[in-house]
This record gives C-alpha cells, structure tokens and sequence, in this order.
C-alpha cells in the first residue's frame, strides 16, 4: 500500500491550484475623492439638495461605466501577472492508472510522472522531470521503474538573446500601463458629463426662476394698466398687450419646468440613482477669472494628457512587435544537452533483482525554412506598423497642440462674453425700470415697456448662458489637459 501513497500526494498537488484559484483574482477597486467623508448627499435620508461635489462624489461611487472598468481592470492586472510569472519555475504532474485483464493474465499498472520547467532571460530552458511507474500482475509479477530528466536548450539564433525572451515582458507592462491611461481618461469624461449635465440642471433651474420673475413683473404691469386705465391715462384695449404678455410668459414657465424635468432625469441616470429622486441642484453659480499660459498649458498637457500618452505608449509597442518579428524569420538553432538516469527493480517468478542505467547527450538542432514566404510576412507587417505609428504620433502631437491652444483661446473668450453679458443685463434691467417710471408717469407706452421686458428676459439669458459657457470651458480645459482628477483631487486607487 506505501507504493501508493504517491497517488495522494499527486492529488493533493492537483486540487490544491483550483482550491485556492479564487484567491488570485483581486476584488475591484473604486476611485474615491480625498473629502470623501465630507460628503452627506444621501437621498435615503431624505437630502434632495445636491451640491456639485455631492454629484461628483456620487457618480465615483455609483456610475455603471465606472463600475464595469473597475471590474475589467481585474482581468487586465491578472493578465499582466500571468506575463510575470513567465520567468518563475512551473510545474507540471501528470498521471495515469489502468487495469488490464486479458487471456493471459491480469494486472494493474500506474504512472506518475512531476516535471518542472524554467525559462531564462537569455531563452535557456531548462526541464526536469522524474517518473515512476508501477505494475502489477498476478503471472507478470511486480515490476517498478523509476527515472530522472534533464535537459537544457540553448537558443542560438531564433529566441536567443535577452531583448527577444523579455520582449512579451515588456509588452504587457506597457499594455498595462495604457489600461491604466484609458481607465483614467474613461473616469475624468465621466465626471465631466456628471458636471456638464449638473449644470445642465442648473441652467434650467435658473431659467425657470427668470421666466417666474418675468411672469411676475408682467403681472405687476397688468396692475399698473388696470389703474392707468382706471384713470383715464390709457386706453383699454392696450392692455391686451400685457395679457397676451403673460400667457406668453405661464408658456415659458412650463417649458422651462419641463427642461428642468428632463435635465434632472440625465443626471440620475449618469449617478445611477432612481429615478424619482427629487434632487435639486444647489450649487452657486459664480465665476472668477482664470489665466493660463499656452506653452505652459501644452507642456502640463504633453505629461498629464492620457489619449496623448496612450500614443506614445503605442510606438514602444510597435517597436516590441518589430523585434519579435525579425526573430521569428530567424533560422531555429539549438544547443541542446541533457541526462538521465533510470532504475528497474523485478518482482516475479523467473527475476528479482534491480539495475539501474544513464546517459547523457549534446548537440544542435537545426530547423531552417527554405522559400517560405510566411517567416517574412510579421517582420514586413510589424516594420509598415513602426512607420505608420510614426505618423499617428506626429498627428496626435499637432491635434493635442490644437486642443490647448482651443481650449485656452475659448477659455479667455467666454470670459470676456460674460462680462460683456453681465453688463448688458445690468443695464437692461435700468432700462426697464426706468421705462416702467416712465410710463407710470404717463410718458411712455405700454408696448415699449413690453419691449423692454423681452430685452431683459434676453439679457439675463444670455448672461446665464455665457456663465454656464465659462464654467463648462473651465472643466474641458481640464480634460483636455488631462487635470480633472488631480483638480477634483481624486484617486483612482488602481493598485
């Protein structure tokens, strides 16, 4: 029965690997923002006023395309530590047992065979494997043999050489850190969908409460008609115009609450909140002017930009692709050595006894493909991918100067058209109460104070439109810079 206690062992040995596969696999991690805790926007409690970092804070936590990168992040980390691992010792146990029943006799036979194998920098492999096998039978008798294995190949031309053997190596490293650049640009466009469509709330909130106001002004006017008229000082049929006013204005009111309706649907869908949350977007529009530096701007951008440095990473994997390719058309040339050494021990009626044997052998394996086309075609292939790479570069370094020098130029344009659009609502609302004087003194009109009323209702939109305009080019200079997680202080936490 001892002869058998190697069949528990190779079981052990064989399910422990699948026990303990689950403990492979890292759960996914989250980004999460430094202030974290400062954050309270829970709606379960009841908190429907959200702030712009309450939004933010929400959709790390529970934004779906997020979570789903999160998760393939596991599998991409896992690939790059299988690409690791290349380098460590393996090992490999095979078995088998039959039983036999024939004419002439009947017996039993069992083979268990560990090899391990180790790849080096330089493409050496190195192989040892000891095998054992056992038979048993009732005429045959007992017979038992065991060995050991050695072998070492050397690479001389194809797979030869430390830049060849590590080249995969290197590749998933930088494989890995492109899955990195793309999971954080992923992040930083969806945070700025999740602040371009809180704003998008914020628009509509404001401009319901500018069509609330001017519904109450053009009520206000309809009083002062009433009285006017009263007093002998204006026709009656002038007040239709104010009338008509008015429902112009109940018009707006409702389509601006509708806008509000649709704008807060987009953002809890992008938070992945239920739908029916009752949130309103509390956050005080307001703006300071900001100043920055093109080539400043384009040096930060040529270190922090993502997309730009995913390109970048894309040459080296060329460059790889192109070594491994020039050795594939390479000649298969061998150094080759090795021993063994084999004990046979006899258990029957005509023998028992034991012998043991060795061997040992060098040489050169030699492979080499005559007129085939197909060792050429990847070298040919990865060579036109090195030059074209050549070109996409140069292309993403023109296209990312012009994004910052975009963003930048729009970014002092906006300011200026709200400046502009902040005065011009300041001096129609003069206007307009200046003409409501007027007419209250009987030395204007009625439908020149409507006109007047429309011009302010145009001018506060204008300058809503213009602030919201500056804010948004602020965040997309932040993306195009590749600044929104370190401007809204966020870790991605990808260990």
């Amino acid at each position: 029965m001892n002869d058998w206690r190697l069949w528990t062992l190779a079981c052990l040995c064989l399910s422990s690997p699948f026990a303990q596969a689950k403990d492979l696999v890292d759960p996914p991690s989250a980004p999460t923002m430094r202030s974290s805790h400062e954050r309270s926007a829970l709606l379960s409690q009841q908190i429907t006023n959200l702030t712009l970092g309450d939004a933010v804070y929400l959709g790390l936590r529970n934004n779906r395309s997020i979570r789903s990168s999160y998760l393939q992040r596991v599998a991409q980390k896992f690939d790059l530590r299988v690409s690791e691992d290349t380098f460590n010792p393996k090992l490999l146990i095979t078995g088998n047992y039959r039983s036999s029943r024939s004419s002439d006799d009947i017996g039993q036979k069992a083979n268990i065979t560990p090899t391990t194998s180790l790849l080096g920098e330089y493409g050496t492999r190195l192989s040892m494997a000891w095998t054992q096998d056992m038979s048993r039978a009732d005429r045959a008798g007992r017979n038992r043999s065991d060995g050991l294995d050695l072998s070492i190949i050397q690479p001389l031309l194809r797979g030869a050489g430390k830049d060849v053997t590590t080249a995969p190596l290197r590749m998933a490293r930088i494989n890995e850190q492109s899955n990195r650049l793309n999971l954080k640009a992923m992040v930083a466009q969806t945070i700025t969908s999740i602040i371009t469509a809180y704003r998008e709330l914020l628009r509509s909130q404001e401009q319901l409460i500018i069509t609330q106001d001017a519904l109450k002004r053009a009520h206000a006017l309809l009083d002062v008609n009433r009285a006017l008229i009263a007093a002998g000082r204006m026709a009656e049929f002038e007040i239709v115009q104010t009338e008509a006013d008015i429902a112009s204005q109940e018009l707006g009111v409702e389509e601006a609450r509708n806008q509000m309706d649709l704008n807060r649907l987009s953002l809890l869908r992008l938070l992945a909140l239920d739908l029916s949350s009752p949130i309103h977007a509390s956050e005080a529009l307001q703006a300071s002017k900001i100043t920055i530096d093109k080539s400043e701007a384009l040096r930060l951008a040529q270190i922090q930009q993502p997309e730009y440095l995913a390109s970048l990473l894309g040459s080296q994997l060329a460059d790889l692709n192109l070594v491994i390719a020039k050795d594939q058309g390479r000649w298969d040339v061998n150094l080759v050595a090795g021993a063994n050494q084999t004990r046979n021990r006899y258990d029957n009626d005509t023998r028992n006894d034991s012998e043991r044997k060795w061997n040992g052998y060098t040489g050169v394996e030699v492979r080499i493909p005559i007129g085939d086309l197909s060792t050429r075609q990847a070298e040919v292939r990865a060579r036109v991918n090195v030059e074209d790479q050549e070109i996409r570069l140069a292309d993403a370094r023109q296209v990312l100067e012009r994004d910052v020098n975009n963003v930048v130029r729009d970014l002092g344009t906006r300011w200026r058209q709200y400046e502009i659009a902040q005065r011009a609502s300041e001096l129609s609302k003069r206007k307009l109460d200046i003409e409501r004087d007027k007419l209250s003194a009987g030395r204007s009109s009625n439908f020149q104070v409507l006109s007047f009323e429309s011009d302010l209702r145009n001018a506060e939109n204008a300058r809503l439109n213009a602030l919201i305009a500056y804010l948004n080019a602020q965040t997309q200079m932040d993306l195009t810079l590749g600044m929104t997680l370190e401007s809204w202080e966020i870790a991605l936490n990808d260990f």
